[in-house]
């Protein structure tokens, strides 16, 4: 037995709204002939592409056998067959749009950040409150396969008590000149939305509450190494949004996490994302895809002699955490989850709460970098 149910999916034409959220998560879905229920039962999914521009849209439902397809977001949402609205469309724009779904009554899933400011995105979560629909924001890095084997680790008490985490990311996002870059030019204008801080805060916000503890103070450089970039037309512009932040969490129970997020820099690590945690009876050091350990009794003792070179391979020391289970996609795996949520199957935690702590740590990762000073954060409450 099957069902079916109608999904608004506002921003398919931009990278994440199509690649992840659509293709690999929406499509796939649809290919595998839905989602299971606890009943046996099978949830389709029946979407409906809207975008602004009407030939792009057109173009993505016609590829991959989309039946329906709007410019008019007004009219999508007068659908009473379309019941959950996803926002994918630039920051700028997602409250206005969200704040019209709910108005609507549609149960909300959208990309983060999930408003410009902490004071919107706290007035989305009072408005789906007062509504009584059921909201959720993207937190996919907590589904992918390297956090996954490390919340293992947590919740096995391999560490200990924990100390410190040291997160480095990113890659060189060409300027646009000579190399098209591999990121659109929005992300690099204030603007319109973009900037390190803003984007990436609301992810390290969820990554570390969920894994380590509540992010209770925050000290970070916010910079701007590449000051101009070319647009996909091929025009010279100011880049007015930061590029790379520097940051320091302080978490409850005192452990000290460090992230330095940058597409100003040349990767040489294993993974475009890897997070070192170190705790009194063992370290791991976890990617996007791997993990590996080291165990206290496995610890070597280097001794600090600058005059030798040095004759251990640390990396060899470490050991490969198996994977014990098929991962999905973890854009997927989070959209199967608000699915049976919203017909009333297990829960979903990652709300529009959630959002606006990611948002609220952004902000002050920003006015701790503009006044020099460490900023604390309180409990946030709708």
């Amino acid at each position: 037995m099957a069902r079916s149910i109608g999904i608004i999916m506002n921003g398919v034409t931009g990278r994440m709204g199509y690649r992840q959220h659509l293709v690999r998560s929406i499509l796939a879905i649809r290919e595998q002939g839905g989602v299971e229920l606890s009943d046996g039962s099978r949830l389709q999914v029946d979407p409906v592409l809207v975008g602004r521009n009407p030939d792009k849209v057109k173009e993505i439902a016609e590829r991959h056998e989309v039946d329906r397809w709007t410019t008019d977001l007004d009219a999508a949402l007068a659908n009473p067959d379309d019941t959950i609205y996803f926002d994918a469309q630039l920051t700028t724009v997602r409250e206005e749009a969200i704040l019209k779904a709910i108005a609507a009554g549609k149960h909300v899933y959208t990309e983060k950040p999930v408003a410009e400011s902490l004071e919107g995105s706290l007035r989305l979560a009072s408005a789906a409150a007062e509504a009584g629909v059921k909201h959720g924001v993207v937190h996919d890095k907590l589904y992918l396969p390297g956090l996954l084997k490390l919340k293992r680790l947590i919740d096995s008490g391999f560490f200990g008590r924990i100390l410190s985490v040291r997160g480095e990311f990113g890659y060189w996002v060409f300027e646009g000149d000579w190399q098209p870059a591999q990121r659109p030019s929005w992300n690099y204008r204030k603007e319109d939305g973009g900037g390190m801080t803003t984007d990436m805060f609301c992810h390290w916000n969820y990554v570390l509450e969920n894994l380590f503890g509540r992010v209770e103070a925050v000290t970070a450089r916010t910079v701007t190494h590449i000051p101009e970039r070319w647009d996909e037309q091929g025009r010279r512009y100011a880049a007015t949004a930061d590029d790379a932040a520097y940051g320091i969490f302080e978490l409850e129970g005192g452990v000290i996490a460090q992230i330095n997020s940058s597409w100003a820099t040349r990767v040489h690590r294993d993974e475009l994302v890897e997070f070192h945690v170190d705790g009194t009876e063992g370290s791991a050091v976890a990617g996007l895809h791997r993990c590996v350990v080291q165990h206290r009794a496995e610890t070597p003792k280097p001794v600090w002699n600058p005059d030798l070179v040095e004759a251990t391979q640390f990396r060899d020391q470490w050991h490969p955490v198996p994977d014990n289970a098929a991962f999905d996609n973890g854009f997927k795996a989070q959209w199967e989850q608000f699915l049976r949520y919203v017909v009333g199957e297990g829960e979903h935690a990652y709300d529009f709460l959630a959002g606006a702590r990611g948002v609220r740590l952004a902000e002050a990762g920003l006015q701790s970098s503009a006044q020099g000073r460490r900023i604390e954060l309180g409990r946030l409450s709708a």
